[in-house]
């Protein structure tokens, strides 16, 4: 991997991990630009070791809530936010590490095509979220364990790329009774066991640490774009969050995305 490469890699993982626009779909448009083909195995490890930055963005930006999470555990005894969190997680982890290497030797689901399709199909959901019928309201702090269930399930579509993790955890969120800021922070801190999951997964195998032996320089580079990227992303969009327009909004620019896509199948 080059500089450049290196950069933009680094600057698309940063930026779409937690905008509601598919990460995956984004970096396998990416990887087509960059004219990924036989260096596919090459692009495989250097995205997987570059999740990285973004962890370290999210475990800085909810550094408080992590304590008080950890707190709520070891004094308080407290174990309600730290089942939610590892409920939701469970079903995507499971699902992952069981169809993970068929979803990433199958072409199908690395397609433009699908990609689009799912960037579309998500993003019209998004539009009419606020429409959809919602259960009664609650937050991030009393969701009750059978709606975290739900919102993890949700979370199983985004092993499809062009889906979103955080986009389909937040949608299931708002239907699950949650105003949009509650289920972006929420979604943001469901991530975080499958992120570190991914992060420990890559340590333990020998053709990871072998890779980041041989490629060390380029991955600190596009790791430490991610991380920063990825922290600038986090502030503003929870932000953005605070207005319940803010998910239709990202519907918006999934629909013209996937439109494009579409158009460039058709057409070229």
């Amino acid at each position: 991997m080059n500089v450049i490469e290196s950069l933009v890699l680094g600057l698309t993982q940063g930026l779409t991990e937690f905008i509601p626009v598919s990460s995956s779909g984004h970096l396998e448009i990416v990887q087509k630009l960059l004219g990924a083909g036989s260096r596919a195995e090459d692009f495989h490890f250097f995205l997987e070791l570059i999740n990285f930055g973004t962890l370290l963005a999210l475990l800085i930006y909810y550094r408080k809530e992590i304590l008080k999470i950890l707190k709520q555990v070891f004094v308080k005894r407290d174990l309600h936010m730290t089942l939610n969190l590892l409920i939701t997680s469970i079903p995507a982890g499971i699902i992952g590490l069981l169809l993970s290497k068929f979803i990433e030797s199958q072409s199908f689901f690395s397609s433009l095509t699908t990609i689009a399709i799912a960037m579309g199909t998500v993003g019209l959901v998004m539009i009419f979220v606020n429409s959809l019928p919602h259960l009664s309201e609650t937050d991030e702090n009393k969701l009750p364990h059978h709606r975290a269930l739900v919102i993890g399930l949700a979370q199983v579509f985004a092993l499809i790329p062009g889906v979103s993790r955080s986009g389909s955890t937040i949608i299931a969120g708002r239907v699950m009774g949650m105003k949009s800021a509650a289920a972006a922070k929420y979604s943001f801190l469901a991530s975080l066991p499958i992120m570190l999951a991914v992060c420990g997964k890559s340590l333990i195998s020998s053709s990871s640490r072998a890779y980041i032996g041989a490629n060390w320089q380029m991955l600190l580079l596009s790791n430490f774009i991610a991380f920063v990227s990825g922290l600038i992303a986090l502030k503003v969009v929870m932000k953005f969050f605070k207005k319940e327009s803010s998910i239709p909004t990202f519907g918006y620019y999934r629909v013209i995305l996937a439109c494009i896509l579409l158009s460039i199948v058709l057409f070229f």
